[in-house]
């Protein structure tokens, strides 16, 4: 029996990521990683608060078997530029550096697609890096996941995804070859591949929206 260590659990894929847990016979504890505690009540769950600002002294309850890492932003929610850094670039890296050195198998990271560490936008950048960071590393399992749009029940509306996501739906049979990889796809999908990657043989590190849905299919 396996721990699943859980970063960002309230976010879209990461919460169909911890129902999925719970589920899943092959974990008899899941540590999840929160600002403020939630209202879950499961044996199997391990509520940490977490001051994300002080990472090092939580060192001793990031041990376990598997990490899975869903935390991200918006410039709306961080709208300060060095808020924005931590979230998206400063406490990915410290937590993949800390599961590291507690010898932790696996790390599941959600990316973005295109990440790219020379793109002059942030978020795109930022992302990249991390991912560089990462391959450095060397984990036993490293599994990078770069989902297009994500369709799901956001507790936040955001206009212009919700405008992407139609249009790209409507363009989906067109998306063939290389852009296979920018149709929307489901949350849940991505949650359900984050578990595959880690419980079969899959040596791919990076996984685009294409790939993300072979996996599940």
């Amino acid at each position: 029996m396996k721990t699943a260590l859980l970063f960002g659990s309230s976010g879209l894929v990461g919460g169909h990521l911890l129902n999925q847990l719970i589920k899943d016979d092959n974990y008899n504890k899941i540590k999840i990683f929160v600002r403020s505690e939630p209202e879950i009540n499961d044996p199997k769950v391990e509520i940490i608060k977490t001051d994300f600002n002080n990472l090092q002294n939580h060192k001793e309850d990031i041990r376990g078997d598997d990490c899975f890492f869903c935390i991200g932003t918006t410039k709306k929610n961080s709208p300060d530029k060095d808020e924005y850094r931590r979230v998206e670039l400063d406490i990915p890296r410290e937590v993949a550096k800390i599961t590291k050195l507690n010898l932790v198998n696996s790390f599941i990271f959600v990316s973005a697609l295109y990440a790219n560490p020379k793109s002059s936008g942030e978020y795109i950048r930022f992302k990249g890096q991390v991912e560089e960071e990462l391959k450095e590393l060397n984990f036993p399992k490293l599994a990078i996941m770069r989902p297009s749009f994500l369709i799901g029940n956001r507790k936040e509306k955001r206009a212009s995804e919700i405008i992407g996501i139609f249009v790209f739906k409507l363009l989906s049979p067109l998306l063939l070859g290389p852009l296979k990889k920018i149709k929307p796809i489901h949350s849940e999908t991505v949650a359900r591949a984050m578990i595959a990657v880690v419980q079969n043989d899959i040596q791919q590190i990076i996984l685009e929206s294409n790939d993300i849905s072979k996996i599940t299919s």
